[in-house]
C-alpha cells in the first residue's frame, strides 16, 4: 500500500474513527448511569489518595513495657524522613567500653511542630536519653525523652504517641 500524498486521498477507514469506537464513546456519553459510576469511581479514588495511611509500620520491635536510660554523648543526629535518628555513644551497663545506640524518633515534620530543629542535638552534646529498647536485645530503641546535660533542657517526643494521632 502506498502512502497517500494528501489527507483527502487517504482511504476512508484511515480518516474516520471506527464504528466500534464511535459506538462505545456514544454509549458512555449518553448513559447517565455509566457517567455517574465513572464519576463516583474517580471521586472515590481521589479521596483514598487524600487519607493518610494510619499505620505505616509497627512499634512491635520496641518493648513498650521497658525503659532504658542511656548516659552518653551524641555521636550523630540525622534529620531525615521518614524518621529522625539519634546515635548516642552510651556508657556500657557492664562498665566496659562505650557502645553506640541507635534511637528512632518520629518524622522531622512532627518534631518541627513540637519545636525541634535539625540542630536540637549536636555531635559531642552530653545527654541522658530514655528509650523503649529493642525486643531483640540489640543496642537501639524508640525515643521517649532526652535531657541535654549542659543546659538541663528536656526534649520529648514519644514516637508511639505521636504516630497514633
Amino acid at each position: 500500500m502506498s502512502c497517500p500524498v494528501h489527507p483527502n486521498e487517504a482511504p476512508a477507514r484511515m480518516r474516520q474513527p471506527s464504528l466500534q469506537r464511535k459506538t462505545i464513546a456514544m454509549t458512555l456519553h449518553r448513559r447517565p448511569i455509566v457517567r455517574a459510576a465513572l464519576g463516583l469511581s474517580a471521586l472515590a479514588a481521589s479521596l483514598c489518595a487524600l487519607v493518610p495511611a494510619d499505620a505505616h509500620h509497627s512499634f512491635a520491635m520496641f518493648d513498650q513495657a521497658k525503659t532504658r536510660a542511656l548516659k552518653g554523648t551524641v555521636k550523630e543526629f540525622r534529620w531525615v524522613n521518614p524518621h529522625v535518628s539519634l546515635f548516642v555513644l552510651a556508657e556500657s551497663a557492664s562498665g566496659g567500653a562505650p557502645e553506640v545506640w541507635a534511637v528512632e524518633l518520629t518524622s522531622p515534620g512532627n518534631l518541627t511542630r513540637l519545636g525541634w530543629t535539625r540542630r536540637s542535638f549536636q555531635p559531642g552534646d552530653k545527654v541522658l536519653v530514655e528509650v523503649n529498647p529493642l525486643r531483640d536485645g540489640q543496642r537501639g530503641g524508640g525515643f521517649r525523652k532526652a535531657t541535654l546535660v549542659e543546659t538541663g533542657q528536656v526534649l520529648q517526643a514519644r514516637l508511639i504517641d505521636i504516630e497514633k494521632k
